[in-house]
């Protein structure tokens, strides 16, 4: 083995293994099964032009270098990202530990109870400090947070205003500009009108449905918004404020002066500022709108055996259920954020985040007397931590400060915004009045202690108590907290125990060294609104990676700025949006979707104002060519795109896609391709040769940036030429086309951090390792299929019999006897794996995709856990409901209990394999009641009175 070569590393079945895979199979090679699987007409004739594959030791010294090319200065931008402390107990145990960061979203609560419950403090820590009643467990970013709490006002308009037409959502001027960029992306599609302004100046009527406002505003200044509330709801508008969290533990929260929603980022909640993101952003609201709430919320419920226990609750309000009638396109989150977010609350306690704020404040305090005695003109009356000052040459001070390496936000000619942070010293205070000075011609005079003087008036200072349950005033040593999210993390199955074979998924190796830059100083600290010449190593991995992604997918541009897949989306269908009215059809607005899509696609295309018309599919999964070319035909004067997954949501390369891709432009339409399942393409064909116009690739599932258990996800679209000037831009730093969308997330590159490891994956794999890694994927679910299909029945095979990526295993027949697909998948935990994708794309079935990282032992294994499964279902009588599947999980619990009632062995119930044995993983609950938690909703910790 070359040792020095990572695809070997990254790709699980060894040499040897091949050639023994591939008979099973039923072919003589690699290529066979490959000619055999994707049509001949969409195969591509060359290799990909990428640079030659790096070693590891050769990567790390590279990114590196680049790293260097990245200046670290001291930043008081502010604008809703600041530099912060990343608690070593967090940044060892959970951001750099496999067993956090390789999780899958928690829908297998069984199995998911450690960062349930991480999710559950977050949620819990949002509330209070919000003063709110609910909260979900993250959105993407502010700035999202923003729209979707516009959105949801929008959507829950009362019957008097939808019949006045009431379209118009007030934001004030005094909100951060990306936010609104964002607000404004998100508007337009939907007919709302923005009105922006001052927000003393506005007089509501009937034509307003909602109100957005900062708080602290932009430039810092923090005002009493009451008498705005209340002029507000007199006329039924309803008010979103979006609130710096870490200023909610000293002013007073936005909550108890009536705010119907409140957003914001929990980046100051010690995660790194990485360019951008990822960051965990809050959205907390009135449990009025507990329906109505954009992503995921974490409830209690409780167990068979009626013991406490935490799942996602309220699901039927997301996208894989409602469609194109969800809520919101949100799937993926930010988990691994929030869950880093609701521990730096955890450890620190109330009292911790109080203090913290106190020294912010008093810091911002004594640096506002220090330039006052200099007779500099600090405009904010009352402030947290952001100074407005006025000075005379906006250019000296910015010469004198980049000396020092120094960056202030310049809000115009005559005007500097300065923000103090956590990581601000006394020593900092007086470098940036030497800066001051020096520039207007000042005398300095070394501050030499702390005004601990506060500026807050009484009307706006916190009085009410937060965060007085016991897991935030329990586990401040470090020995404690590192104990703690051990705990938590032996809950949870993660990739460091076993395969997770999720269909559409691609749960593949997260290498290690892909991981380790995310902790590097000059790539996590950096503010995303830097100019552009202090990160020359950020830029250049802009660029490598745009033009990397262009030459995988076939197109001609890439943004990197959406920061979800479902983001992509949505992103991709406003550029063939914008591309049609700059021709002038502002008409083409109906978005043909397959009924096999996933579930973000539809609400995606609603989200962008499309009217969704739904195409049928043929009993052989495909897309029924004729249904689509009669509705094609239908619509041509008004066809604006067909949103299509290839290979499809079946695991299926589809013969005639580019017949169907050619149907779609003949008819006016552009065609959007979902890069869900592009693990099956990389190197082998590529979306512009089946004759897409745009795709999203999940650069966390194809190119290796990890889960977290529900995000950070990536989702950047590369599209054609024509659509390429439409790309989306930035307010603060300019990013994408010549004439391009507004914004569709707060950062200009989106969660820039991330993007290194996707960077890395290609860039170590190179042309050759990325086609081999598509080609084992390929091979190892064809040859779970092969292993399967005596025993169950296999849906959807391509032409010649094999599948691509994936495959879906039918459960649909052993429901007469009782036994539901829920059933396989409860009981797969009972043999160390969690369970494949349930119910998608078809009812009662299991969709398994293996990925390339998984080697043929390991598939060996969870062949025999199925099959071992099928032995017990054959066996068991029908409609038992007191069955080893219906039992299924079992807990150590219950296996140690003195009684054993069941009339299966406890070796039955919970070493059913003998490879079991030395690698058992218990299930922390038995099965959860999913309906019980809905009925009774606890969407955070108990109240301290329940523990008196």
């Amino acid at each position: 083995m070359k040792t020095d070569s990572f695809v070997a590393r990254h790709v699980g079945p060894r040499g040897t293994d091949v050639q023994e895979m591939l008979s099973t199979i039923g072919v003589d090679s690699m290529d066979e099964l490959i000619k055999k699987t994707i049509p001949n007409d969409i195969l591509l004739s060359k290799g990909l032009n990428l640079d030659k594959a790096m070693s590891e030791q050769e990567y790390l010294a590279h990114i590196h270098e680049l790293s260097i090319r990245n200046k670290l200065f001291k930043n008081y931008i502010g604008l809703g990202y600041h530099p912060t402390i990343t608690l070593g107990v967090i940044q060892r145990n959970i951001l750099e530990n496999p067993g956090w960061y390789t999780a899958y979203t928690p829908y297998q609560a069984e199995i998911a109870q450690g960062r349930l419950e991480a999710l559950l403090n977050y949620q819990t820590m949002v509330v209070e400090l919000t003063g709110m009643e609910l909260a979900n467990a993250s959105l993407l970013d502010e700035g999202t947070a923003a729209a979707e709490a516009m959105i949801m006002l929008y959507n829950t308009r009362s019957k008097k205003q939808k019949k006045n037409n009431s379209m118009q959502f007030f934001v004030s001027n005094n909100v951060l500009p990306q936010t609104i960029d964002v607000l404004k992306t998100r508007a337009a599609p939907l007919c709302i009108d923005l009105v922006i302004g001052n927000h003393e100046e506005i007089e509501f009527n009937e034509k307003f449905f909602g109100a957005l406002v900062q708080y602290p505003g932009k430039n810092g200044l923090v005002l009493d918004y009451s008498k705005f509330v209340k002029s507000a709801n007199k006329k039924e508008v309803r008010v979103a404020v979006a609130a710096d969290l870490l200023s909610l533990s000293i002013l007073i929260p936005p909550g108890e002066w009536g705010a119907d929603v409140v957003v914001g980022t929990t980046q100051r909640f010690g995660i790194s500022m990485g360019y951008g993101g990822p960051h965990a952003a809050y959205f907390a609201t009135k449990q009025t709108y507990k329906r109505n709430i954009p992503g995921r919320i974490i409830g209690v419920t409780k167990d068979a055996n009626g013991n406490r226990a935490l799942r996602m609750a309220l699901q039927t309000r997301e996208q894989h259920i409602k469609r194109e009638k969800a809520t919101s396109n949100i799937c993926t989150a930010q988990v691994l954020l929030a869950v880093m977010a609701g521990m730096y609350g955890v450890y620190h306690g109330p009292n911790g985040l109080k203090y913290i704020a106190n020294k912010i404040h008093q810091l911002t305090y004594t640096l506002h007397d220090e330039l006052t005695k200099l007779g500099i003109f600090q405009i904010n009356k009352t402030f947290f931590d952001t100074l407005n000052i006025q000075i005379s040459n906006i250019q000296t001070i910015k010469d004198n400060a980049e000396l020092l390496h120094v960056n202030f936000y310049y809000t115009d000619k005559k005007t500097v915004s300065i923000s103090l942070n956590e990581t601000t010293t006394l020593a900092d205070i007086n470098e940036i009045v030497k800066i001051i000075a020096k520039s207007e011609n000042k005398i300095f005079t070394e501050v030499t202690s702390i005004n601990s003087q506060v500026s807050i008036p009484q009307n706006l200072s916190r009085t009410s108590k937060f965060l007085e349950n016991p897991v935030f005033n329990s586990y401040h040593s470090e020995t404690e907290m590192m104990r703690y999210i051990k705990k938590l993390e032996r809950k949870d199955l993660s990739l460091n125990h076993s395969m997770i074979p999720l269909g559409s998924c691609t749960m593949k190796l997260n290498a290690a060294s892909e991981m380790f830059p995310l902790s590097w100083a000059n790539w996590t600290n950096i503010h995303p609104f830097v100019p552009i010449e202090q990160v020359e190593g950020y830029q250049e991995i802009f660029r490598q990676l745009e033009k990397d992604l262009n030459e995988i997918t076939g197109f001609y541009a890439t943004s990197l700025q959406p920061n979800s897949g479902a983001q992509g989306e949505y992103t991709g269908l406003l550029v063939i949006k914008a591309y049609h009215e700059s021709r002038g059809d502002h008409h083409r607005n109906i978005c043909l979707i397959p009924s096999s899509a996933h579930g973000t696609n539809p609400a995606s295309a609603v989200m962008a104002g499309m009217k969704v018309v739904v195409t049928k599919a043929t009993t052989e999964g495909n897309i029924d060519f004729e249904d689509l070319k009669e509705k094609a035909l239908l619509h041509k004067d008004k066809l604006s795109a067909l949103m299509v997954t290839y290979p499809s949501t079946h695991g299926v390369f589809e013969s005639g896609i580019k017949e169907i891709t050619k149907l779609i432009h003949d008819n006016g339409g552009q065609v959007y391709m979902d890069g869900a399942n592009m693990n099956a393409q990389v190197g082998l064909t590529n979306p512009a040769t089946i004759g897409a116009d745009v795709c999203h690739l999940n650069l966390h599932k194809t190119f290796a940036i990890p889960h977290g258990g529900g995000g950070p996800g990536v989702g950047p679209i590369c599209v054609v030429e024509h659509l390429a000037a439409f790309l989306p831009s930035n307010p603060v730093i300019s990013t994408g086309g010549q004439n391009p969308i507004t914004s569709v997330s707060s950062a200009p590159w989106g969660s820039a951090l991330v993007l290194l490891i996707s960077y890395g994956y290609i860039k170590m794999l190179g042309a050759n390792g990325l086609k081999k890694a598509t080609e084992n994927a390929i091979m190892n679910a064809n040859y779970i299929k092969k292993n399967l299909e005596e025993a169950y029945d296999i849906l959807y095979t391509g032409e010649n019999g094999f599948c691509a990526h994936e495959m879906i295993v039918d459960f649909r027949g052993f429901k007469q006897k009782g036994i539901e697909v829920v059933d396989i998948a409860k009981r797969l935990m009972d043999y160390g794996y969690h369970a494949p994708t349930v119910s998608f794309p078809v009812a009662e079935t299991l969709m398994i995709e293996p990925t390339e990282s998984e080697s043929k032992s390991e598939l060996d294994n969870f062949i025999a856990a199925l099959l071992c499964i099928k032995t017990e279902i054959d066996a068991q009588d029908n409609h038992d409901t007191d069955s080893i599947l219906k039992n299924a999980p079992h807990t150590q619990q219950m296996l140690t209990d003195d009684s054993w009632s069941f009339k299966y062995s406890r070796k039955q119930a919970a070493f059913p394999m003998e490879s079991i044995t030395d690698n058992k993983f218990w299930p922390s609950v038995r099965r959860v009641d999913d309906a019980f938690g809905d009925r009774n909703l606890i969407c955070s910790c108990a109240p301290i009175e329940d523990y008196i």
